[in-house]
């Protein structure tokens, strides 16, 4: 007897649903008798406890928050992640209620920035052991964005300025900042320096490659077709461009505030 597909669900009809023309399912493979160890677990190597601090936009003493390594389709993209190897279900009290303080917390800087409607909040957990949760912005008035299928139009969306993107994540690590911890992000300085005429600017503009942003999912390792290590698209993030008249950044010495005893980072 011929194979017959089966018919497609109802959710491709939906207008979130960001795919059109003909579908079909895939054949569901077979199951494994024994699922391969993730990120973190057997011998395969943890990227989030090897990342330094300096691979976040905020951290404290018992969680980092971490974003992509470049703009995204999304006005925000952004992982909170525990300083503990743990996983979900391994979050000792103390920890679990702090989970729930900095899920609250870090959702309202998200919606805070300007052209934010909701912030969808994702946990996967198929790519990594080491917990992770993903905070997604959707856009005010991108009505055809909402529900399940915002990270697949993370991907499809165009992505931001990275201006914008750098000032945005300086605004959450600020908010961050307020209850403790230590903001890193910086947002983008302005460049003083006028070129010397705009054809030339133009022409240099014009040169600079498009960086492809893989989705969200992906960059996360999620699964077996990922972009490679997590560190690929979800690591440290570029310095901020300077002038090239004033000094950079990095060079000065920075004196950082430690976490302050019994907050609640």
């Amino acid at each position: 007897m011929p194979h017959t597909p089966p018919a497609v669900p109802d959710f491709t009809q939906w207008p979130s649903f960001p795919f059109e023309g003909d579908l079909r399912i895939k054949r569901l493979d077979d199951p494994v008798p024994v699922e391969p160890p993730r990120k973190g677990e057997a011998d395969r190597e943890c990227t989030a406890c090897a990342a330094p601090d300096e691979a976040y936009i905020w951290v404290g003493e018992r969680w980092r928050v971490r974003a992509m390594d470049r703009p995204t389709g999304l006005p925000m993209v952004l992982i909170l992640e525990s300083r503990s190897h743990l996983d979900l279900g391994d979050l000792p009290n103390l920890l679990a209620a702090e989970l729930g303080v900095m899920t609250v917390r870090l959702e309202r800087a998200i919606r805070s920035l300007d052209g934010v409607a909701r912030v969808h909040v994702n946990r996967w957990g198929d790519g990594s052991s080491h917990l992770h949760l993903w905070f997604l912005a959707r856009p005010y008035g991108r009505l055809q964005l909402r529900g399940t299928f915002l990270s697949l139009w993370d991907s499809i969306l165009p992505p931001i300025s990275e201006e914008q993107w750098r000032e945005n994540l300086a605004l959450v690590a600020a908010w961050l900042g307020e209850f403790g911890g230590r903001p890193l992000a910086e947002p983008s300085r302005i460049q003083w320096q006028a070129p010397a005429s705009f054809s030339d600017s133009s022409r240099e503009e014009s040169g600079s490659p498009e960086t492809e942003v893989g989705s969200v999912i992906e960059a996360a390792g999620e699964t077996d077709d990922a972009l490679g290590s997590t560190d690929d698209a979800v690591g440290r993030i570029p310095a901020p461009r300077t002038d090239p008249g004033q000094p950079d950044p990095a060079d000065r010495t920075h004196v950082e505030e430690a976490d302050r005893p019994g907050v609640t980072p």
